[in-house]
């Protein structure tokens, strides 16, 4: 068994020299990878890759801080994109109090509504919040018949047991860094049946090539990471954060 990206933006303008290698690292050295749609333009992108390449999936959604784009005909687009199989999730979605580009009640409306299509359309959700915890959850728990992936999880162990029930959460490369006091001890206390590994491509690449381009293959450090904190072989690492992938976005159900 071979570890996955559950969180990628191949598609970014940082891999636009070389995004052929790239690709080819990932079917060489990952089982599959999810390509993360965050406007329409994107979400196109996203599935246009995965109709290209069998171990790429895609998600489509708008991100908190492009909302300003969001109308009732973009809705029916992602609505028709959602239905094609090789779409996983609703996502990137949620709140973002940080950048703040559009009022928190806007961001609300918008949120509820793409957790409506993933009701309606029977998929997970992909979670973006960003300093604004609270508000994610209470609408996350409006909705029961949905789960998903809590991406970049920013939150506490305590705030994890609110929704661990129907949620995993993703850790990506900032697990490596030095300053990772918070999340390394979220790690520690979270079970490894409920964490799923990203990297957020090209973002946040974890050490030893912090400060460089990230890419999906980089999950590997992230693994180690974890199996160190936990004091579990890398190999179980693999198969149960694997699993836990495969398990929330389908693969391999349809």
């Amino acid at each position: 068994m071979r570890l996955v990206d559950t969180h990628c933006h191949i598609n970014n303008e940082k891999f636009n020299d070389d995004i052929e290698i790239v690709i080819e690292r990932i079917k060489e050295k990952l089982e599959f990878c999810v390509n993360i749609g965050y406007d329409l333009k994107s979400s196109e992108e996203s599935l246009e890759l995965s109709q290209k390449y069998e171990f790429i999936y895609a998600t489509i959604g708008v991100h908190p801080t492009d909302i300003g784009i969001y109308s009732d005909d973009l809705e029916k687009k992602l609505k028709e994109m959602a239905k094609n199989r090789k779409v996983v999730a609703i996502g990137e979605i949620g709140l973002d109090y940080y950048w703040m580009t559009e009022e928190k009640e806007k961001q609300k409306s918008i949120f509820r509504r793409q957790m409506e299509i993933a009701k309606d359309l029977n998929l997970p959700v992909v979670i973006h919040s960003r300093d604004a915890m609270e508000d994610t959850l209470e609408i996350l728990k409006e909705y029961p018949e949905v789960g998903g992936i809590v991406h970049c999880y920013p939150g506490s162990i305590e705030s994890a047991k609110e929704i661990m029930d129907r949620y995993y959460f993703g850790i990506g490369g900032t697990l490596t860094f030095k300053n990772a006091k918070k999340m390394v001890k979220v790690v520690e206390e979270l079970p490894l049946e409920k964490i799923v590994i990203e990297t957020d491509s090209p973002y946040l690449t974890p050490e030893p090539f912090r400060g460089k381009r990230n890419e999906p293959v980089y999950v590997e450090y992230v693994a180690k990471k974890i199996a160190e904190i936990k004091n579990v072989d890398f190999e179980k690492v693999v198969e149960i954060t694997t699993n836990n992938a495969k398990k929330i976005y389908r693969i391999g159900e349809k």
